[in-house]
């Protein structure tokens, strides 16, 4: 691959998506967009009319279809975007159909206020007709959100302000993305390297202490000096989710969240209680990270440190390809050939380019194939990232053939449980044919990291979100200070005394995007224990593990997340399964320790 990021167009197109399952061209786009308006005309044309039966089912008929036709716009328009996020074409594209979104949303708003207006008897009645046996599990969702539904008013107000309660994730974003400007700072050997949003972490992961920790130090020191205006836009965004379950009678904001997806607080409470009986083993692993770098003292800097020097082990995407294959044998030669129909008919964009969106991610609709970005660089990062994206769109893709668009989508929820079952089952085949020691403790390092980062740390960004709703409902300020004594307390408890607090750690909340979307974490920590029970089971008892899995991949959104997961094995109303997850955790660090010490014997 070339070192020098290339234009878009000098690619060679075999290595980037074709969305032509979508829209065969921009024009094809711009003349669905010309029709929206006639679709969210034609479903706000309902309001007043919902008192029946026969009117509610053809309501629900074209929302789902304007949902369908906003959902193939949004999602073209985003895709051309991450392309190449300099072009004005695609921009101006994705604006029109933000703004269309909210103009759409805004129009059938009237709708759930106007079905819950109804009596209760005579909702009972309109549930069982025959015309409605298509929405019936929508309706009984609907039908749960009655006493916190407001009138027609007041919801189409609510759904105006949709982007004013986003302007504090925004305000941090544009603060975070675009103006917030680290000093540069120099290497061990007195290099000039620059700080930077993008490659802060890739720095804490450096081999050299002395950048390391230069880089820390250099990256917090720009968080203290705007903490104050990080503190007031996340207090704004706490406030406006605390304000609006007041508003719709909830007992909390976080009760708020997780009642969308028929969650109760105890899976909250529970994972939060689990991995809290679990922190010896963090301990024992931040232990483990001090005593194979030889350090005197483990400070926040080393926590992403290579344990085992550089692996220079560099990936072709076609053996990037063949690893995820091989990975995902145990699910079946069906499973398999839908990966190599997603290579056939490029579904994923590859490479990186000029101008293209960071990182990765799955898209698509209910009528197009479940496209893949990333940014492929040959490390076996890239190659395990292949693995997770594919999974999200092998959901995806079971979903949307087994389901009619109204039940295709499944719910955020259960999103990252695919993604990560597919990233556990290629380490799991990666360390059964690695005996290399110092091999084995990289992948083994490379395990223990992803337990840490989704388990353990997500957790802990979990009672942090908790708190900070808590204080807020009591009335309490979130200034700087006390934001920043509710995260310091945190990381001092789940990474233990064998980590020097040093004083920049307490300001790390302001970096974390995912605050600004209350009590979405949680949903990593408890996805990535059910992967765990998941893959343990595909690969310990075989065909059976593997027929509810597939099962489960094809339920889309048709029932609540707590019980496809049950359908699939695993009950996530009880501890169980974070335990279970956390045990494998110690197995693993076990293995850890015995293979340290064999390469110490030699």
């Amino acid at each position: 691959m070339p070192e020098l990021l290339k234009e878009r167009r000098e690619l060679d197109p075999q290595f980037m998506w074709d969305l032509t399952s979508m829209y065969a061209t921009d024009a094809e786009w711009e003349k669905a967009l010309s029709t929206l308006e006639e679709a969210i005309r034609k479903a706000a044309a309902f309001q007043g009319r919902l008192t029946d039966a026969q009117s509610i089912a053809a309501y629900l008929d074209a929302a789902t279809e304007l949902g369908r036709t906003l959902s193939n716009l949004y999602c073209y328009a985003s895709m051309r975007r991450s392309e190449d996020t300099r072009a004005e074409a695609a921009q101006s594209m994705y604006a029109r159909i933000n703004a269309n979104y909210v103009k759409a949303i805004s129009a059938i708003a009237f709708a759930e206020p106007e079905i819950l207006s109804l009596p209760q008897q005579t909702l009972d009645d309109i549930a069982n007709q025959e015309c409605l046996k298509n929405h019936r599990f929508t309706l009984e969702k609907l039908l749960r959100q009655k006493p916190h539904t407001l009138s027609a008013a007041e919801e189409q107000l609510l759904a105006g302000l949709g982007e004013v309660f986003g302007a504090p994730a925004e305000i941090a974003d544009n603060l975070q993305d675009a103006d917030l400007v680290f000093d540069s700072v120099q290497d061990g050997d007195g290099h000039t390297v620059e700080v930077t949003g993008s490659n802060y972490i890739t720095l804490q992961m450096s081999q050299d202490r002395t950048l390391r920790e230069r880089a820390f130090r250099s990256y917090y020191k720009g968080y203290r000096q705007h903490s104050n205006t990080f503190a007031a836009a996340y207090s704004g965004a706490v406030k406006a989710a605390t304000a609006e379950a007041a508003a719709r009678h909830y007992e909390s904001s976080r009760a708020m969240s997780m009642a969308g997806e028929n969650i109760p607080t105890e899976v909250y409470d529970n994972l939060v209680s689990a991995v809290r009986a679990h922190l010896p083993a963090m301990y024992r692993y931040v232990a483990l990270r001090k005593k194979i770098l030889g350090l005197d003292e483990l400070h926040y800097y080393d926590v992403y440190a290579p344990l085992v020097g550089e692996q220079k082990e560099s990936y072709t995407y076609e053996q990037a390809q063949q690893m995820v294959l091989d990975a995902v044998a145990p699910l079946g030669e069906d499973y398999q050939a839908l990966v190599k129909k997603a290579y056939a008919e490029r579904w994923i964009d590859v490479y990186p380019n000029k101008g293209k969106s960071g990182g990765a991610y799955s898209s698509g609709t209910y009528d197009s194939n479940p496209y893949i970005l990333m940014n492929f660089t040959g490390t076996l990062d890239s190659v395990s990232t292949l693995a997770h994206e594919m999974g999200h769109s092998m959901h995806t893709w079971h979903s949307n053939h087994a389901q009619p668009p109204q039940y295709a989508d499944y719910t955020l929820f259960v999103a990252e449980v695919a993604s990560t079952v597919n990233e556990n089952l290629m380490i799991e085949q990666l360390l059964k044919q690695e005996q290399d020691p110092a091999r084995r403790l990289y992948l083994l390092n490379q395990y223990l990291e992803n337990f840490k980062g989704t388990v353990y740390r997500q957790t802990m960004f979990a009672e942090f979100e908790r708190d900070a709703h808590a204080m807020a409902e009591r009335g309490e300020a979130l200034s700087p200070a006390a934001l920043n004594s509710l995260y310091a307390g945190l990381v001092k408890d789940y990474f233990g005394p064998e980590l020097v607090m040093d004083e920049e750690v307490q300001y790390e909340w302001a970096r974390i995007p995912h605050f600004y979307r209350p009590f979405y974490v949680y949903k990593y920590a408890t996805g990535y224990s059910t992967a765990v029970a998941l893959s343990e089971a595909i690969l310990t008892e075989g065909a059976p593990a593997v027929k509810r899995y597939r099962e489960f991949l094809s339920m889309g959104g048709s029932a609540y997340p707590l019980d496809e997961l049950r359908h699939a094995g695993v009950d996530l109303a009880t501890p169980a399964p974070v335990n279970a997850a956390l045990d494998k955790f110690e197995r693993i660090l076990d293995d850890a320790e015995q293979t340290l010490a064999r390469m110490t014997q030699k």
